[in-house]
């Protein structure tokens, strides 16, 4: 499916992890790893720390990033070990958002939507709105083949950001595939690849709209780009063989 958030998450994450960097003399090296995207390394430089000189607030910072680290690394059980110490003991609002928000991530990759829910609404009733949190209800409510909701929290998205590609990628994708309105499908991946020409999942979603608006040739044309950029995505190559009846 081309229905996702990821790309943002990670931009949001990786965003926060430079602006927020409080009580991190003691773990600066494994900060520095951490921020070269060296996720190895840094896991085993904030693991190396003994913390019995630590104070309260270093724990806390160096249970973030361990939670982060993990996130990274894709050990996701022991991410929401350090992410729950975060979200239930700290002090730093702009944290708990993010970890709140990491949470959210892990839960719905792991097909745990309901916790996911849950994290995103605690977010919400806290006065926290951004186009991250209602991109990653509407993908917890995709999953669950709640369309229209999913178009709904979308909809709130575009609201807040009128240039979340995430949200018009995705919507359109929806609008799309399900039949609920095949012009405005077109028009919202349009406008997403004209904003992001070179991504694959928005080139298949524009091309997938074109199929279902019964253009098979501007089809064809965006499905063959977007396999031209990611030669091993298999959905891409299914759409491909479902326009043109030949396999990539």
């Amino acid at each position: 499916m081309t229905v996702h958030y990821i790309d943002e998450y990670e931009t949001n994450d990786e965003k926060d992890s430079r602006q927020i960097n409080t009580n991190v003399e003691k773990i600066q090296e494994g900060v520095d790893y951490y921020n070269n995207k060296e996720w190895k390394n840094a896991l085993r430089e904030f693991l190396s720390k003994d913390t019995s000189n630590f104070s309260y607030d270093e724990k806390m910072e160096l249970a973030y990033y361990l939670g982060l680290c993990y996130t990274k690394l894709g050990k996701y059980e022991e991410a929401l070990v350090f992410l729950e110490q975060v979200v239930t003991s700290g002090s730093d609002v702009l944290r708990i958002f993010q970890c709140r928000m990491t949470l959210a991530y892990i839960y719905v990759i792991t097909n745990r939507v309901k916790m996911a829910e849950y994290e995103l609404n605690r977010l919400q009733s806290s006065g926290f709105e951004s186009p991250l949190i209602f991109n990653t209800l509407a993908y917890a409510a995709y999953i669950q083949k709640r369309f229209k909701s999913a178009v709904d929290f979308y909809e709130k998205a575009l609201e807040i950001d009128t240039n979340n590609t995430t949200a018009m990628n995705s919507m359109g994708y929806i609008l799309a595939d399900t039949g609920m309105d095949h012009t405005r499908a077109l028009r919202l991946c349009k406008r997403a690849v004209d904003l992001k020409p070179s991504c694959a999942a928005y080139l298949d979603s524009l091309g997938w709209a074109y199929y279902k608006n019964g253009d098979m040739q501007e089809a064809g044309k965006c499905l063959k780009k977007a396999h031209e950029i990611a030669p091993n995505e298999e959905l891409i190559k299914k759409h491909y063989k479902v326009v043109t009846g030949e396999a990539l």
